[in-house]
């Protein structure tokens, strides 16, 4: 309700209080002049008070301290709480704080939308999230500072890791708290090491002392691809090496009942799984989630994109209910959509917003080659050729044509590997650990490859064809420069795809050098050296164990005792 008084010329916005499940933080009426907009900077000065109790049922509101208000909007609006109040983490050097420069979202009653009436367990009396807006403090905050369990503490030392990236120190404070957090952050930035390292700790420090049965895992994380879930799990290993937590990893195209027998192995404490491999466990009923008390959502923002939400929502459902459970969300982007999901999924969740300066990392060098569609492979054959280009990525849109591509590569003698959906699963995964470990010297790839991906030491980035989407091309550069490293991207820019490059300038707010090659980089390639060697394998031949149909049925796996 928004009233104005005509003698002092003053604004009151009152809020009603928002009704939801279990107590939350108190709303009060906030008095403002209007045309004026108060805000109250974080101060690294300040020591923040401790985590008020919250109060059954409240009849009487205190003043909230809002982020940012406007008194000139002029419908109702339900302006979301700062961030609660939590002590300043004490470290060697200085204070870890934040600031707060941005204004808070502010979400309007509409966009939450209702929950569907068929989910097994229905969230409803949703609550608009507490959005916080982060600016990074320059801070080195050391893990050390978190006072993690010793083993975990040991495996980041081990690591070569002292300290936080920022996803990485704004987020934990929060997580490592019990609260529910929707982390807004480019891939790279560190947000894996950051939710596992909540789940890791928060387990080995509230072991079970009961008996525990098989196929009831502690945690589950989920994310759109079997290369993204490949590398968590991969993170995961590093960092329990030195504890007893047996992580699993579920996805699909692989054998069914190898994943299986490592269900059956001895009691699941992670399970970083595909959505539709872990749906698949469900049904065959080698999996229950009653007792899920970390569930972590990576890259919503793709699980939309590729149509994953119907398969995430029914996992949800199988888990407690979200006030018994702790929800981490990560995503690229803060869409309605996304603000929706969290909304219905996570308990009054912090959002954290970690916003670089540049879109692209300064770490990369940028340059397009101007070039005819003729003279493109011999640009690419002699670039490879140089001296400096150890590993490289060579970006292509379709899988046919990374398919020739890398064939005519191996054909003139590059060591080099191909990457695309076409590709077995298995195949997928040894040409990732060859190039990492330096076998293979070339990746062609399609995007795929582009996000998710942590491959250190990547020399080059080379975009055979431009992405036809500007982020992709931001995903693609990414995969080189990383862990402060310095990395090239060069991308060929013909008479078909060079009208894409004004929108990739948009994205980046900047100008790419564009140059025409010297003569010595078109120069012919030898012949051919080797025979033919990358296949159309778009219809594999069909094997035992990777087909859904009857995987559960035929006897795999014993039967486990439940609760």
């Amino acid at each position: 309700m928004h009233k104005t008084d005509e003698n002092d010329q003053q604004a009151t916005l009152e809020l009603q209080p928002v009704s939801i499940p279990e107590p939350n933080f108190p709303l009060a009426p906030v008095e403002i002049p209007v045309d004026t907009v108060l805000t109250e900077p974080a101060s690294a000065d300040v020591e923040l008070p401790p985590l008020p109790e919250p109060e059954p049922e409240p009849e009487a509101v205190t003043d909230p301290e809002p982020l940012m208000v406007s008194a000139q909007e002029p419908e109702p609006l339900i302006v979301a709480l700062a961030e609660p109040a939590l002590e300043p983490i004490e470290t060697t050097e200085q204070e870890a704080f934040v600031e707060t420069t941005e204004p808070v979202s502010v979400v309007e009653p509409d966009a939450i939308a209702e929950p569907a009436d068929d989910d097994a367990q229905a969230e409803t009396n949703l609550a608009p999230p507490v959005p916080v807006a982060l600016t990074v403090v320059p801070t080195k905050v050391q893990f050390s500072t978190f006072n993690l369990e010793p083993a975990l503490e040991k495996a980041i030392s081990e690591l070569g890791y002292e300290y936080c990236t920022p996803i990485q120190a704004q987020s934990l404070r929060y997580t490592l708290r019990g609260y529910d957090v929707t982390g807004k952050a480019q891939t790279g930035t560190g947000k894996t090491a950051a939710f596992l390292i909540t789940i890791i700790n928060d387990l080995l420090k509230n072991p079970i002392q009961d008996t525990r049965f098989i196929g009831e895992p502690r945690a589950i994380v989920l994310a759109p691809t079997r290369e993204l879930v490949q590398q968590i799990a991969s993170d995961a290993a590093n960092l329990t090496k030195n504890t007893d937590l047996h992580v699993v990893t579920l996805v699909g195209g692989e054998d069914y009942q190898k994943q299986l027998r490592q269900v059956d192995k001895r009691p699941v404490d992670i399970v970083v799984a595909t959505p539709g491999r872990l749906i698949d466990f469900l049904q065959q009923d080698h999996l229950y989630l009653g007792l899920v008390e970390l569930l972590v959502i990576d890259e919503a923002d793709r699980m939309l994109d590729m149509g994953f939400i119907p398969q995430v929502r029914t996992i949800v459902s199988r888990t407690p209910h979200k006030d018994c459970r702790q929800t981490l969300l990560f995503s690229a982007t803060f869409t309605p959509e996304i603000i929706e999901l969290t909304s219905r999924w996570a308990m009054d969740p912090i959002m954290i917003e970690i916003q670089p300066e540049r879109v692209a990392t300064d770490n990369v060098e940028q340059l397009v080659y101007l070039v005819t569609t003729e003279d493109k492979y011999k640009l690419l054959y002699n670039l490879i050729a140089a001296e400096g280009a150890d590993r490289v990525i060579v970006f292509n849109n379709r899988r046919d044509q990374v398919r020739k591509l890398a064939d005519n590569l191996y054909r003139h003698g590059v060591s080099c590997g191909l990457l695309s959906g076409e590709v077995a699963q298995n195949k997928r995964v040894r040409t990732l650990e060859e190039f990492r470990d330096g076998t293979i010297k070339v990746l062609v790839a399609t995007d795929v490859a582009g996000r998710g991906l942590h491959i250190d030491d990547v020399t080059h980035v080379i975009n055979y064809s431009l992405p036809e989407e500007a982020d992709d091309y931001v995903h693609r550069i990414g995969r080189t420069g990383r862990a402060g490293s310095v990395g090239t991207s060069i991308s060929f820019a013909c008479e078909e795809d060079s009208f894409l490059l004004p929108n990739i300038e948009k994205t980046l707010g900047q100008k790419l050098p564009c140059v025409y090659p010297d003569a010595s980089l078109l120069a012919e390639p030898p012949p051919f050296s080797r025979a033919t060697h990358f296949k159309d394998e778009s219809k594999p031949a069909r094997s035992g164990g990777s087909s859904r149909s009857g995987q559960g049925r035929s006897g795999g796996g014993k039967p486990r005792p439940r609760r």
